[in-house]
């Protein structure tokens, strides 16, 4: 199988294209990229310089990944995107390269999919199997965890965390970690319990479910602190993996988390 590229395309000789690869009218593919197999290219697509792309993606109109950083201490220095596979990319998505004060590398992991206008700034960590739905913008640093699904024209603060298997609403604001397992929303983003329909989606069983449930209502709404929380969750709670994975997030948490609605005044 041949690589197709369209006469109105421009393709660097230095670009290394898979089996298959097929480039659309007006896209542009700088020097040092990567493409994995089977991958398709729509039209006025922008793949820039020091970006890895794996096989089996699709990348619809305007999208431009590889762009330099919005940092202002950014200076030309070489920094990368990766991005798995079996990814989508909708359209006008922009995915910017890392800078030199974290790892350099902008990460989105396989089997992810970014709707119209998403924007993911440098440094940020995106896991395997999230959605990030229209116009979600991801400012720089941000991770987000695996199974995640983050509802349209949502801003997400530099350096917050959204932890695995997490649901964001749309149009939230987000300004503190979201933990794992766990729903919120709102301007500016709250608790709301844990993302029963996406746990079950993933099929998490009803024992691991309602241990979560009990975990969460110690830790969010019962406890003063959340070190009070985690005191009692792990005296009166069987520490399973699921809950260690959410006593360790809260526990590294650096922005802090985000109050339980409740909690709100």
């Amino acid at each position: 199988m041949s690589v197709e590229i369209h006469p109105t395309a421009i393709v660097s000789k230095k670009a290394e294209l898979g089996l298959n690869v097929k480039v659309g009218p007006f896209s542009i593919i700088e020097d040092n990229v990567t493409i994995g197999d089977n991958t398709e290219i729509s039209s006025n697509v922008k793949i820039k310089d020091f970006t890895t792309i794996g096989s089996n993606c699709r990348i619809s109109e305007g999208a431009v990944i590889g762009g330099i950083p919005q940092h202002l201490g950014f200076k030309g220095e070489e920094t990368y995107v990766h991005i798995g596979n079996n990814v989508i990319i909708r359209e006008y998505v922009t995915i910017h390269r890392g800078t030199s004060f974290d790892d350099g590398i902008t990460r989105v992991g396989d089997n992810t999919y970014l709707m119209a206008y998403v924007h993911i700034a440098h440094d940020c960590k995106v896991g395997h199997d999230t959605i990030l739905a229209n116009a979600v913008t991801l400012a720089g640093h941000v991770k987000i965890g695996n199974y995640v699904f983050i509802g349209g024209l949502t801003p997400i603060h530099q350096f917050c965390r959204i932890g695995d298997y997490a649901m964001v609403g749309g149009a939230s604001a987000v300004d503190k970690d979201i933990p794992p397992f766990t729903r919120a929303s709102k301007n500016h983003a709250m608790l709301y319990g844990l993302n029963l329909i996406g746990l079950k989606r993933r099929g998490f069983t009803s024992e691991q479910i309602k241990l979560l449930k009990e975990a969460y209502r110690i830790l969010f709404r019962k406890s003063p602190t959340l070190e009070e929380g985690i005191k009692e969750i792990q005296e009166k709670l069987p520490v399973t993996p699921e809950i260690q994975k959410l006593i360790d997030f809260v526990r590294t948490s650096k922005r802090g988390i985000a109050p339980e609605a409740s909690k709100r005044k």
